[in-house]
């Protein structure tokens, strides 16, 4: 026997019966494992001496066998590290599959056995598998082979006819193929062989409900209720009864369901049902005895009505209807026909939407106009929603002779802009331009209208036209909004950058007033124009000083405070300090004063605070006011005093030639004696 000996062993030899040879071996403790405590090296055969093979000890010194570090490590790696490395490289995404263009018929035959093949392969592989089934005849659908689809369907029932998946998707095919009667079929063998799968149920019903097929739905509730089902099921069939207005099957089903389901809380819904319907009794014979006792109480009629139309029976809508627009007002006044002429909208939105008549509704609205004394007043809303109804019904000349009736009868501002907006809906910008020509001559103080006339044919980029409408409407003498109408005639010259014909706008305007709005538009503009020389800082700074001796000469006290703080506001921005502190040298001082209150009898009726400002150049002008005023007081008192002494001069002269006549008269009474 020949045993390999390894030279670097050091453990203490022990002795190895092998057959009839004794052999020395080394010892390895049974803790250690030969594999960790020996390291072996290149085999080499023993020389044969005769005797046995032995291990010759090392003469060097074995170092200690090394154990594995069981320490778990710094970082650890978690399952949910690894599952996103493996979604961000993207691992178990496999490519899509080239995609196929078939050309033609054969290719198609061709690919179409190919695919179908692989279909039946994988159902003989695994027959009692559906969704390989659901597979094959989903294929099928999407190849609009619709007849091979419904074969597999009913191989896939012969292999498993409780699946409810199946027969859900078999129903659902049907229908996206509108097959109706396949489906009711489908339907019916479904709820025959599982009556116990509420799903197939409501789908029937739900079905039939849809093809407004009322009496099959009933019928289907009725064989579903035989299986006594739960409590949602007869909800549904009593909710179905109601929607309905079938009150009285509703309540009978209602005592089949709790005879079924005798518990406390079905009873309750029942009592409650039947309180309702009560309440709604007892409500309608309520107001049926208000609208006999004041039939012109509409709100009354509306309520009526609104409990009628809950019932849904169309001829007693009708015929309430009827019986409130019957109800005229019984005076002309036109506060009386306000709530009185909702009737007639309602019916007739009522004939429109609901009971889709558009005869009777078109009847409904000409009658209406032909109540109303258009003479006295109108109603614009009536005029306009009988031309939109005209216009959804594609009648569009009926609906401008509508229109055109209603503004040479009773023309409204209202019923102009209806029409101008249905001729801008149409793209007729020739007829809304005759329209805005007549609109105006109706009313040629309407701001409003000058500036949606200038607007539209701005839009149609007719400028000159558009400059010119302008030109005329700021030229009326009468208008309402003029602010509104210089405004966007201001912009509107902006917007087309004619940067010099809107500062003559600016100058225009402050002709006719000096409000400070107008001078703080006038700055703001000034700063932002387009300037060659760009010297806006300076025109902007020049109108805040225009517009400060504008005001200090109108005694504008408030608004000149205004300009003062925009002003301060503008010196703040541009940055520059020196012109900042003459702004400041002119801000008031707010003192508070007593002043007197005087009625408009003019008693006084005692005195209040107000609050005055007082500005620094006011001041600075005051001493030369207040000598002024001296100056001509002095005057004044010299012109009395010199008319006082002329009167005395006078009286003195007049007692002197009184004197002399006395003494003439005495000497001629001498001598006639």
């Amino acid at each position: 026997m020949q045993v390999i000996a390894n030279p670097r062993c050091s453990f203490e030899p022990r002795s190895v019966v092998s057959g009839s040879a004794r052999v020395r071996v080394c010892g390895v403790p049974r803790s250690v494992s030969r594999a960790a405590a020996v390291k072996p090296r290149a085999s080499v055969p023993a020389r044969s001496s005769g005797y046995p093979a032995v291990c010759t000890p090392s003469p060097h010194t074995v170092s200690a066998p090394k154990v594995k570090n069981k320490a778990p490590a710094e970082i650890q790696i978690t399952a949910e590290q690894l599952l996103r490395e493996a979604k961000e490289r993207d691992l178990e995404i496999l490519p899509p599959p080239p995609k196929q263009k078939i050309s033609d018929p054969e290719e198609l035959r061709d690919y179409q056995h190919r695919k179908r093949k692989g279909f039946e392969d994988n159902i003989r592989k695994n027959r009692l598998v559906i969704g390989n089934w659901l597979k094959y005849a989903q294929w099928e659908e999407s190849q609009k082979q619709i007849q091979r689809a419904r074969s597999i369907y009913e191989r896939a029932l012969d292999v498993d006819h409780r699946n409810v998946t199946l027969w859900l998707k078999y129903t659902e095919m049907e229908m996206r193929s509108r097959q109706v009667n396949h489906a009711r079929n489908l339907w019916d063998r479904a709820v025959t062989i599982l009556p116990r799968v509420s799903q197939f149920w409501y789908k029937y019903t739900y079905m039939e409900e849809m093809l407004e097929n009322v009496a099959g739905a009933r019928q289907v509730f009725e064989r579903w209720m035989e299986w006594q089902p739960d409590e949602q099921a007869w909800q549904t069939y009593i909710n179905f009864e109601l929607r309905y207005k079938e009150i009285d099957r509703a309540r009978m089903i209602y005592e089949r369901f709790v005879m079924v389901h005798p518990d406390v809380k079905n009873w309750i819904k029942y009592a409650r049902s039947g309180i309702e319907d009560v309440i709604v009794s007892k409500r309608k014979y309520m107001y049926e005895q208000e609208v006999i006792e004041n039939p012109t109480n509409y709100d009354a009629w509306f309520d009526y009505i609104r409990i009628v139309e809950n019932e849904g029976n169309v001829d007693d809508i009708r015929d309430t209807y009827e019986r409130a627009i019957a109800n005229v007002p019984p005076s002309k006044d036109k506060q009386y026909w306000r709530r009185y002429i909702y009737l007639w909208i309602n019916y007739a939105l009522y004939e429109e939407l609901e009971t889709e008549d558009v005869e009777r509704t078109r009847q409904v609205y000409r009658t209406c106009l032909e109540l109303i004394p258009h003479r006295i007043f109108t109603f614009s809303k009536i005029w306009l929603m009988y031309a939109q109804f005209e216009v959804r019904c594609k009648n569009l000349q009926q609906a401008r002779k509508t229109l055109g009736t209603a503004l040479g009868m009773c023309p409204r501002d209202k019923l102009y802009r209806g029409y101008i907006d249905l001729e801008i809906q149409l793209r007729e910008f020739d007829r809304c331009r005759i329209l805005y020509q007549k609109f105006l001559e109706y009313g040629p103080e309407n701001c409003i209208t000058w500036i949606k006339f200038a607007e539209l044919e701005t839009l149609l980029g007719d400028i000159d036209r558009a400059r010119a409408i302008y030109e005329i409407a700021v030229g009326q003498s009468r208008l309402d909004m003029p602010e509104l109408l210089w405004k966007s005639y201001i912009d509107f010259e902006v917007s087309q950058g004619e940067t010099e014909r809107a500062r003559q706008l600016y100058e225009r305007l402050l002709d006719r007033t000096v409000h400070v709005k107008v001078w703080l538009s006038y700055a703001k503009f000034e700063l932002n124009a387009e300037n060659a020389d760009n010297i806006n800082i300076e025109m902007a700074r020049r109108v805040y000083e225009r517009a400060n001796d504008s005001l200090r000469n109108a005694g504008e006290k408030e608004s000149r405070v205004l300009l003062l703080e925009a002003w301060k506001e503008f010196e703040s921005e541009i940055g520059d300090d020196i012109k900042l502190e003459k702004v400041l040298a002119k801000m008031p001082r707010r003192v508070k004063k007593r002043q007197k209150i005087v009625s408009e009898g003019g008693v006084e009726e005692g005195w209040e605070e107000v609050f005055d400002y007082i500005f620094p150049e006011d001041e600075m002008v005051r001493p030369n006011l207040k000598l002024l005023a001296a100056a001509k007081k002095w005057r004044l008192q010299k012109e009395s005093d010199n008319i006082e002494s002329y009167e005395d001069n006078s009286q003195s002269k007049e007692s002197e030639s009184q004197n002399v006549d006395t003494d003439k008269d005495n000497s001629d009474g001498i001598n006639n004696k």
